[in-house]
């Protein structure tokens, strides 16, 4: 199956160099768990709810939002961004991908707070491709917070601070947390993603600023999987969505390069083309897939 591209929104197509200012300043707080209460990933399971609730109960909830828009942080930010930024609640790790405690996407995603230094968090990156081979990208929608109107792999989000996505063994929790946005971002029913497909090849550490306010710190778990899938994208998260071959690939990085056509891509993206991607493309190809895979090593790509 090859799908065309489509043209979501008819938003401009450059990156945008600024998002609103700040209204009145009023974080939630970032929450680190009591390291007598963090457990291995292994006792996440549906007999240890209640040591998972107490992990939970560790930590005052973060300060509500009022619904007066004077009053919340970044008013004039997209609602449904703006909703994503504080009602998700990332996974803090240390360099060691150890759960170390919780915070909001928005504290998360501050510039200010990645230079402190207190905002690693996991992430992934998947890379779906169709039984051509051919990999699904899509451009980041332009109501995005950090990267907007940025070409980059199938999907990038955040595995939550819940119990189904905190199950470290086999990447599990993050497999799961995959399958959901998949769905969110692109409309791909589970069906056509099950959890046992993806595999996990590996880990990358990198740190990116995005417009001088926001950027990434993450700790990013490369999931790849090979399937024929149903895309309906989600106007809010994606504008575009194109299949693409190693040639395509290779000329949209060129113009990337030459600065054509406004293309931009994400910086993690970037990173896993030039350090992984060909090679792993040849072994998706071949069917030796697995042989890739090195969850041992975390590299620090910063």
């Amino acid at each position: 199956m090859s799908l065309p591209s489509r043209r979501l929104t008819p938003t401009a197509t450059r990156l945008s160099s600024s998002l609103p200012s700040s209204a009145s300043p009023h974080f939630p707080s970032i929450h680190f768990a009591s390291p007598s209460l963090l457990r291995s990933p292994l006792s996440l399971t549906t007999s240890s709810t209640s040591s998972f609730s107490r992990l939970f109960a560790s930590s005052p909830p973060a300060t509500p939002i009022t619904s007066t828009m004077g009053d919340v942080p970044d008013a004039d930010m997209d609602a449904v961004q703006r909703r994503l930024m504080f009602d998700d609640e990332c996974i803090l790790v240390d360099e060691n991908d150890r759960v170390v405690g919780h915070a909001s996407k928005y504290n998360c995603h501050l510039w200010e707070n990645i230079l402190k230094g207190n905002s690693l968090h996991r992430a992934f990156s998947i890379f779906l491709f169709n039984s051509k081979y051919e990999l699904l990208l899509q451009q980041r929608s332009g109501t995005k917070v950090t990267f907007p109107l940025v070409w980059t792999n199938t999907c990038c989000s955040h595995p939550l601070y819940r119990e189904s996505e905190l199950i470290d063994e086999d990447a599990l929790g993050v497999r799961n947390a995959a399958q959901r946005k998949l769905l969110d971002e692109l409309g791909i029913p589970a069906e056509d993603v099950p959890v046992d497909q993806f595999i996990s090849l590996g880990r990358i550490l990198y740190k990116a600023p995005s417009d001088g306010k926001w950027g990434e710190h993450e700790l990013d778990y490369l999931l790849f999987i090979i399937s024929d899938v149903n895309v309906n994208p989600n106007p809010d998260e994606v504008a575009d969505v194109k299949y693409v071959n190693r040639d395509e690939l290779k000329e949209l990085l060129r113009k990337a390069d030459a600065g054509e056509e406004g293309i931009k891509l994400s910086p993690w993206f970037r990173l896993v083309v030039d350090n992984f991607l060909l090679k792993w493309w040849e072994h998706v190809e071949k069917g030796t897939l697995k042989e890739a895979v090195d969850m041992k090593t975390i590299h620090k790509l910063i």
